[in-house]
C-alpha cells in the first residue's frame, strides 16, 4: 500500500511534481492536509494579480529548503487545482514533501 503522504507528488528526471489544491484568501498560509490526492494548502493571499500563486511558491520553497527558482508553477494559475513543479532529486528533498502532512493527513473531499 502506497504511503499516503506521497500521494500528493510523483518523481520526474529533474524533480518533483506536486498537485496542490489552493485556498486563498485564509486568514495564515498553511498545509491544510490532502484533498484526495492534492495538498491543500489554505493561503493568506487573495486570488487577485498572482498575489496567491506567488504566495504559494514562495511557502513551498520556504518549507522544502529550496531557491525560490527551483519551484514553478507549471499548470492553474487562474483556478484552485495547480501542478507545481520542484526540481532537485536530492533524497532529503523527499523526505521533506512527505514531512508537508502531519503523521495524521487530514483526507478531505
Amino acid at each position: 500500500m502506497a504511503d499516503p503522504r506521497e500521494a500528493f507528488f510523483a518523481v520526474t528526471c529533474q524533480g518533483y511534481l506536486l498537485r496542490v489544491q489552493a485556498v486563498p484568501g485564509a486568514g495564515r498560509t498553511e498545509v491544510a492536509g490532502l484533498y484526495g490526492d492534492r495538498l491543500k494548502i489554505r493561503l493568506a493571499a487573495a486570488p487577485e494579480k498572482g498575489a496567491a500563486n506567488r504566495e504559494l511558491l514562495a511557502f513551498l520553497a520556504a518549507r522544502l529548503g529550496v531557491p525560490s527558482q527551483a519551484v514553478r508553477l507549471l499548470h492553474g494559475a487562474a483556478g484552485r487545482a495547480k501542478l507545481v513543479a520542484v526540481d532537485g532529486l536530492e533524497p532529503e528533498l523527499r523526505e521533506r514533501l512527505r514531512k508537508l502532512l502531519p503523521e495524521a493527513p487530514e483526507t478531505l473531499g
